[in-house]
């Protein structure tokens, strides 16, 4: 007896499964050919033209062109329609909200920067969500109903059993506990959130540094220090999103920190983090420090001592590469990853002189010994990981030909 519609290894089943291989490829490679289509898939010239037919009569693809300058006739190219979906993602700082808006196959159409200062603003997040949102959507040409999926990425992690943001007492207005229902009613669009580290990792794994990797660890130093866990291919969450917010970590030479949560920092903050780089700077005696926000002097020091040649900043970048070394070996003691990625202005601005050096502290402090790299997704990552994030849930709705 044949099967239903939808069950495994019906023809309508195994029609989706080569119709998503078919959109995965054009994904992957860009305009393809039905017989380049045909090889890589596996599928016989008719099969291959009969799958092209549908996905273009369903507004998948698009008959963009011919090949040229090779023996024999021109061949139809064909590419993902990249108006068939839309998904957007925020990036959320106390400073500001970036949003930007990718069509579905990952180019960034529209993007938005709405100022947030700080407490001063009288303006409900709701609102800032939704005003952020609706000036990307606005710069892409589209409207709120064209976008499929949001993502959010903010510090620290809304807790899943109370929905209340945590580890992050330094955004304000982001805290209460109604909020997630709140931007549920204000968006039309369904709406995922993620830690903005996770994002990063994210980011790296579908388009960076962490590509074929299962297991790996992502260091951020940035505005926070923090870590993304990534094993057996998932983001590691903990019981109550906190996985990775190793900025509170206790670790030697600096003094214990107690009420981490109201400080909002920890020893490995306090250690290693991106404002304790001028202060060391001051502390060897450096004086031509730079002025500004601290997050960016401290890449402008790390920049400098990575390139320049003279024991004071060769003694600054080894010092900072022991403080990070040391909270990195208990991450590395307790998880064995195969792979740390260094991300974040404060660590991809020291390059591979950085890179070498925490590699080389690292394998002195940890019994088992990960590969190092830095990141390669520089480009504001949280917001790109976002867009990932966000694109491949859209991805799965609107490819799925079995429906």
């Amino acid at each position: 007896m044949a099967g239903t519609a939808g069950t495994p290894g019906t023809p309508r089943v195994l029609r989706a499964m080569n119709d998503r291989a078919a959109l995965d490829l054009l994904l992957e490679h860009g305009q393809l050919s039905r017989t380049r289509i045909g090889k890589l898939t596996g599928l016989s010239k008719p099969t291959a033209s009969q799958l092209l037919a549908r996905l273009e009569a369903a507004g998948l693809v698009l008959a963009t062109g011919t090949t040229e300058g090779r023996p024999g006739p021109n061949a139809q190219l064909y590419e993902v329609n990249p108006t068939a979906g839309y998904a957007a993602g925020l990036d959320v700082t106390p400073q500001r909200i970036l949003a930007a808006v990718a069509d579905i196959t990952g180019r960034t159409v529209g993007r938005h920067e709405l100022p947030t200062p700080g407490r001063r603003t009288g303006t409900p997040v709701v609102q800032q969500v939704t005003d952020a949102l609706d000036g990307a959507v606005k710069a892409a040409g589209l409207a709120r109903d064209d976008i499929h999926r949001l993502v959010i990425g903010t510090p620290g992690a809304f807790d899943p059993t109370t929905g209340r943001l945590r580890y992050a007492s330094h955004l304000p207005g982001w805290h209460s506990p109604t909020l997630l229902d709140e931007l549920a009613a204000a968006l039309p669009m369904p709406f995922e959130y993620e830690n903005d580290v996770n994002l990063v990792a994210l980011a790296e794994q579908r388009l960076g540094a962490a590509r074929d990797h299962t297991d790996f660890v992502l260091l951020w130093n940035q505005e926070g220090l923090g870590a993304a866990l990534v094993l057996g291919g998932r983001l590691h969450r903990g019981w109550t999103g906190g996985a990775g917010e190793v900025g509170f970590l206790p670790v030697p030479g600096t003094p214990l920190v107690r009420q981490v949560t109201k400080a909002n920092s920890g020893g490995y903050q306090e250690l290693a983090g991106s404002q304790a780089v001028p202060r060391l700077a001051r502390e060897l005696g450096m004086e031509d420090i730079p002025a500004g926000p601290y997050t960016e002097v401290a890449a402008a020091l790390v920049e400098r001592a990575a390139t320049r040649d003279d024991d004071l900043h060769r003694e600054l970048l080894r010092s900072y590469a022991t403080r990070l070394a040391t909270g990195l070996a208990s991450l590395v003691s307790v998880l064995d990853p195969e792979l740390v990625v260094l991300s974040g202005a404060s660590l991809t601005s020291g390059g591979e002189t950085l890179r070498a050096l925490v590699q080389a502290e690292l394998e002195e402090l940890a019994a088992s010994r990960p590969r190092l790299v830095v990141g390669d997704v520089r480009e504001h990552p949280v917001l790109r990981g976002a867009l990932e994030s966000a694109l491949a849930t859209t991805r799965d709705e609107v490819f799925d030909t079995s429906r």
